[in-house]
């Protein structure tokens, strides 16, 4: 039973990924103008989950500061090193073919990371009691919500198709599913490592934010300031508001 627990929690927050399945029914205009919100509330999800979830976490669960903050910059590092991996790919290519932003290859790998972990603390948390686990992928599902509202924004941002965006923002949720499943082969051991894989993808997600995703707000010339930052202010208080439930 914990394991059918397991997998039918993790296939739920895999599914959360399409919740932009809402924007394929919006006109074109409507999607173009509202995407720089969704970019703007990714900002605000990522920094929000980075500096009030996943950093806490991180510093409760390692208890050194120095370790964590070094693995932080490694994230950011190792995300800067993959984009730059990414960039020369990307002007290698011949661009008459209308190649997407390597922005939005940054963003499928940072949340494949981050909804492994989730996978990882989701089934690791069904093995303490279910009641945990229910509640745990119930804060985890919630926590998605937002998160993947912005990331589909940013996908379309970086040039794919409604359908593509869907369709590879589920397929980097499914990392949830090798999360669980790595779970239940290697036991609670799993959780030990995977606090040093926290501050990994906090590095990752700040480096998205400030590196890639405000630039871009910073270029759009038809969109509102005030907009945008309500915008992010709302990705962070959504972050906020549940550590209620925590």
């Amino acid at each position: 039973m914990t394991i059918l627990y397991i997998f039918a929690s993790v296939l739920v927050i895999s599914l959360i990924s399409l919740v932009g399945i809402l924007a394929l029914v919006l006109k074109r205009d409507l999607l173009q103008k509202s995407t720089f919100i969704l970019v703007s509330l990714a900002v605000g999800a990522l920094l929000g989950d980075a500096f009030i979830h996943i950093i806490p976490e991180a510093f409760e669960s390692m208890g050194n500061p120095t370790t964590v903050s070094i693995l932080i910059i490694s994230g950011i590092l190792i995300f800067f090193v993959f984009e730059k991996i990414l960039h020369w790919h990307h002007h290698t290519l011949d661009h008459a073919e209308n190649h997407p932003h390597p922005v939005g290859k940054m963003i499928l790998f940072g949340d494949g990371v981050h909804n492994l972990i989730d996978g990882i603390i989701v089934a690791a948390s069904y093995y303490v009691s279910t009641e945990i686990g229910i509640a745990t992928t119930i804060a985890v599902v919630l926590h998605e919500i937002p998160q993947e509202i912005g990331n589909f924004g940013v996908l379309i941002h970086s040039g794919y198709s409604k359908l593509k965006a869907l369709w590879y923002n589920f397929v980097s949720a499914l990392t949830a599913i090798i999360g669980a499943v790595i779970v239940i082969v290697l036991g609670n051991t799993t959780v030990e490592w995977v606090s040093w894989l926290l501050p990994l993808s906090a590095g990752g997600f700040i480096y998205i934010a400030m590196s890639d995703l405000i630039p871009e707000l910073q270029k759009e010339k038809g969109g509102s300031p005030i907009v945008q930052i309500i915008s992010i202010l709302v990705g962070i208080a959504l972050m906020g508001l549940l550590l209620l439930l925590e």
